[in-house]
């Protein structure tokens, strides 16, 4: 199954339950931006970023190399979604202020999209890529319960990138300098929710690694995660605190190139 497949099958999943980030984390980019004329934001999914990215920037050019995720994208007016790699955008050369990519980073030939990244950006743009964990719930069983079946249930379907976003893109080649990039500092950014059951299920049923064990073990494990955190579930439709730490890597095109 390719890295597209992974996400079609899913798409309707990923634009209902993956969650937004927070409005900090816009407000920020869009001042350590150098205009707010226009941003691509690349491997966008269902626009999680690119919409509210338009609540800041005049234009959003939004990228996925999946057509079905394009196709369950939230409209907005200021954002045009459209197909194509993160290597090869086709977008115009020095066209834009920020360049985002919100939890796609690991998926793209990494040194390739960072060459396009640089090709696209204008002097002084920002490059912005973060990714986040998996859920973690405040109730310290319910938590366990979570991990243990993302570790044994599906542990052994993740697809070998998901190692990057365990290590918080440690394992992957850094921003780099030798293309103009310096190092951006930034505060510290968090995913704050609260769920109810069904909405953790749901996202669970986007995970790249539920699509994998379906189709290997021609069944669905979301049943085994019910009967593992419904009985410590609170009373049915209540949400309950999640949280997830977002890991930003940033940098600013220098003026000179």
């Amino acid at each position: 199954m390719s890295n597209t497949q992974l996400f079609s099958t899913v798409a309707c999943e990923y634009s209902l339950f993956r969650p937004g980030y927070p409005s900090e984390l816009f407000e920020w980019l869009a001042r350590a931006a150098p205009a707010t004329d226009a941003a691509w934001d690349c491997g966008c999914g269902s626009g999680q970023a690119s919409v509210p990215l338009a609540a800041h920037f005049s234009r959003v050019f939004a990228t996925d190399s999946d057509t079905e995720q394009i196709a369950a994208a939230r409209p907005h007016a200021r954002v045009s979604y459209s197909v194509a790699t993160a290597e090869s955008s086709g977008l115009a050369a020095d066209s834009v202020d920020l360049v985002t990519v919100a939890q796609a980073l690991h998926w793209f030939d990494v040194e390739a999209f960072y060459a396009e990244a640089r090709r696209v950006a204008r002097p002084g743009a920002v490059l912005a890529v973060w990714t986040y964990p998996r859920p973690q719930f405040v109730d310290v069983e319910l938590d366990a319960r979570l991990a243990e079946f993302y570790r044994d249930v599906v542990g052994q379907y993740w697809p070998p990138e998901r190692r990057h976003v365990e290590s918080n893109y440690t394992t992957l080649p850094p921003i780099p300098k030798e293309l103009g990039f310096d190092e951006l500092p930034h505060p510290p950014f968090a995913l704050e929710l609260r769920w109810n059951l069904e909405q953790v299920l749901g996202y669970v049923s986007s995970w790249s690694a539920t699509t994998r064990y379906r189709k290997a073990e021609g069944r669905d494990p979301l049943p085994l995660l019910r009967a593992a955190i419904a009985p410590l579930w609170p009373a049915a439709g209540e949400q309950l605190p999640v949280r997830m730490p977002i890991v930003l890597h940033a940098g600013r095109l220098r003026a000179t190139g």
